[in-house]
């Protein structure tokens, strides 16, 4: 076992993402001996598996310590950016193959549902009543594995010499301990615990425990499959929407903060300005929508309450459950959960969008700038906010990276929502709920995406998925290191 470990250890990184994505696409055969008529299925798992586990290892043989002869010039975040990039592209293809060797999707339904997946999206274009349990668990786990991602999953079972470059470049900002190995075991362990409670809480009040390990495992992602075609409203159960609601919160919080609330330091824990932000949010936003829904659909105050709580955390959270039909709400309650959806949820946790510590840093910068214009020149203002490890300055380079961040998200948010009006020819608002809803990662759907969607959307749902997932700064630096790099090999440097 240590000459393994050591093997696997000094190899490839290319080789190591190979070998352990082969081995994540293998999990779902456990739930065979549970459901033994689907025994069938089992060859579209091994198959794909037991080929990329092979691949892996010649990779790791092949490209053995290749790492270490990357360019010197190439800043930590290039350096992570590739593999990351590479193991989130192969994770795709591996992810999607089940579904095209079973025949039951088509290669490019069957691509989109396994990026819809991984990216922790919640999109999907398959019948979900028609789908084995094996298959239903399959889609549940990707969101599970790709809401905690790739690289910090191998992190936890194989030390890396690269592992800053990479822990950073996946989306994981904050270090909660003093080594990453650390601080990988501690998120690992925070998220499990939360599985299993979340899994004992379901089946507590009535589900099914395959269910509540699928919804458990897709709520903590904040990624939205659900094995009932109706999602949450299916129960039709107050206790089961409000452990949803918690999950849902827990997913979205920063793992930093959720360290906190795990070492009951709730003082600290509520010092935290996004954490204070989100709350905000809620406070504003649930009033708002329950007043739109009362006017629209005559609903008493409790049930308008009720269904606009559950509509603000799930989209706010990227998470993308229903327990109605988003698309029949009053336009006015409609443009608010865009609103939401671009905002999405806390940075370092598995939600999308924007997130809420660069939406709170935006107003605050607005609100420095109009506040200078109104004082005299001589003021002098110093501006800090808390996160989870203290009070923080609010500085020139983090405005710059917050303001060009959220001007880059626009843009890609613009040309997406353009070019689905010409792939889809629909209108331009649908056009923006639908994009906005893949660009965050939130999948929640106005019917546009569907089983007859034209492979155009699809693809553009697709790119607007990845770019959310791995904030678009890490795909664009992963795919300019790697022209660099295949430019460099050909010519022969």
């Amino acid at each position: 076992m240590n000459k393994l470990r050591a093997y696997v250890s000094g190899a490839s990184i290319y080789g190591k993402l190979t070998l352990f994505i082969g081995v994540l696409i293998l999990v779902p055969v456990l739930v065979l001996p549970f459901y033994p008529e689907e025994s069938g299925d089992a060859a579209s798992f091994v198959f794909p598996s037991l080929l990329s586990i092979a691949l892996g290892l010649a990779l790791c043989r092949k490209q053995k310590h290749a790492e270490s002869e990357m360019p010197g010039w190439q800043s930590s975040l290039q350096k992570g950016s590739l593999p990351v990039l590479f193991a989130w592209c192969y994770g795709f293809f591996a992810g999607a193959a089940p579904f095209v060797i079973s025949g039951r999707l088509s290669f490019v339904h069957a691509l989109f549902e396994s990026v819809s997946g991984w990216t922790t999206t919640g999109l999907t274009v398959v019948d979900v009543t028609a789908m084995p349990h094996i298959f239903l668990f399959h889609r549940s786990f990707m969101q599970y594995c790709g809401g905690l991602g790739f690289i910090l999953m191998m992190l936890l079972l194989v030390g890396e010499k690269q592992a800053v470059s990479l822990f950073n470049a996946e989306g994981h900002p904050d270090r909660l301990m003093p080594t990453i190995k650390w601080t990988v075991q501690t998120i690992f362990a925070i998220y499990n615990g939360f599985l299993v409670l979340g899994t004992f809480c379901y089946t507590r009040f009535g589900m099914k425990l395959f269910d509540a390990v699928c919804h458990t495992m897709s709520a903590l992602s904040t990624a939205g499959f659900t094995t009932q075609a109706n999602s949450i409203g299916t129960y039709a159960s107050h206790p089961i929407e409000v452990i949803t609601i918690i999950l849902m919160l827990v997913g979205s919080t920063n793992f930093a903060v959720l360290l906190l609330l795990t070492r009951f330091k709730f003082k600290k824990m509520l010092k935290v300005s996004e954490l204070r932000f989100m709350f905000g949010l809620i406070a504003v936003f649930v009033p708002l929508i329950a007043f739109s829904l009362m006017g629209a659909f005559g609903m008493g105050i409790g049930q308008s309450l009720h269904q606009s709580l559950f509509g603000v955390v799930t989209v706010f959270t990227t998470t993308g459950y229903s327990t109605m039909n988003y698309a029949q709400w009053p336009p006015f309650a409609v443009g608010l959960i865009m609103v939401l959806m671009i905002i999405g949820g806390s940075i370092g946790s598995t939600a999308g969008g924007i997130k809420l510590s660069r939406a709170y840093l935006l107003l605050r910068i607005a609100r420095t700038n109009i506040k200078k214009k109104l004082s005299p020149s001589s003021c002098v203002t110093v501006q800090n906010y808390y996160r989870a490890q203290g009070k923080t300055p609010i500085d020139d380079p983090l405005i710059a990276d917050t303001l060009t961040f959220v001007f880059c998200y626009m843009a890609v948010f613009i040309v997406g929502t353009l070019l689905i009006t010409l792939t889809e020819g629909c209108s331009l608002f649908d056009a923006m709920f639908e994009f906005a809803s893949a660009f965050g990662t939130v999948g929640i759907s106005n019917g546009l995406t569907n089983s007859a969607t034209s492979t155009g959307t699809l693809i553009i749902e697709m790119v607007g998925m990845v770019l959310g997932r791995l904030e678009v700064f890490i795909v664009f630096i992963g795919v300019q290191v790697g022209f660099l790099k295949i430019k460099a090999l050909l010519l022969g440097k």
